[in-house]
């Protein structure tokens, strides 16, 4: 936590530090299993019921996305083992973000985001106002949460998760825990070989040198 506060320090000013040179095994590590057909992404792995994603989202992902936009292309993926929602998020989350990419939204960080309504939404309720859905007893007021944020119908989102490319994204984010599983979450992977060591994380500016870095290897 007292790491956290520091990286939030650094946010605040903006600091302009060095990030020099950056090793394997001290800064990041290559994955033993690769994900696959995710050359120039930055892929962050999170979930609904982590309080350090629900701040990096707040103060760090945002920035260093956009920072990195023109090299590296976005990818978030849910971590469906971690919560009592876990999967439930998961899908709803995928039928989301096929819909911003069908609607032709720029970012999952723009205002128009379905993704980023539900997503924030959940964060707020479940960290904020410490909402938990009767431990898992009541999926519909879980569900209800996304849906409301977003405008969604429970029909809608019942006919949108039959589709193809939904299907095929969660599939794609089942590797999700074999990347978490070794510091946790949040979990950035660049190329989808080289996973940041986040406590090694001492500003903005250095873990956007280092993720630049990583996608030319």
């Amino acid at each position: 936590m007292l790491k956290f506060s520091k990286l939030l320090a650094c946010v605040a000013v903006f600091g302009a530090l060095s990030a020099g040179a950056f090793s394997e095994g001290v800064d990041y590590m290559k994955l033993e299993k690769p994900i696959p057909n995710v050359d120039k992404t930055l892929i962050k792995v999170f979930s609904y019921d982590c309080p350090f994603c629900y701040k990096y989202d707040k103060s760090v992902t945002p920035v260093v996305v956009s920072k990195v936009a023109s090299e590296a292309k976005f990818r978030p993926f849910h971590l469906k083992t971690k919560g009592k929602y876990g999967e439930l998020a998961s899908e709803l989350f995928a039928v989301l973000i096929i819909k911003d990419e069908t609607n032709g939204v720029s970012s999952l960080f723009d205002d128009n985001s379905l993704f980023k309504k539900a997503k924030m939404a959940y964060y707020k309720a479940y960290h904020d106002k410490k909402e938990r859905w009767s431990d898992g007893k009541d999926p519909e007021a879980f569900l209800k949460v996304g849906l409301d944020a977003t405008g969604l119908s429970k029909t809608d989102f019942e006919t949108s998760l039959k589709d193809e490319k939904v299907q095929s994204l969660l599939k794609e984010w089942d590797v999700s825990y074999d990347v978490a599983k070794i510091q946790g979450v949040p979990a950035f992977v660049v190329n989808g070989k080289y996973l940041i060591y986040t406590a090694k994380i001492t500003s903005i500016d250095a873990m956007e040198q280092l993720i630049k870095e990583l996608l030319t290897k």
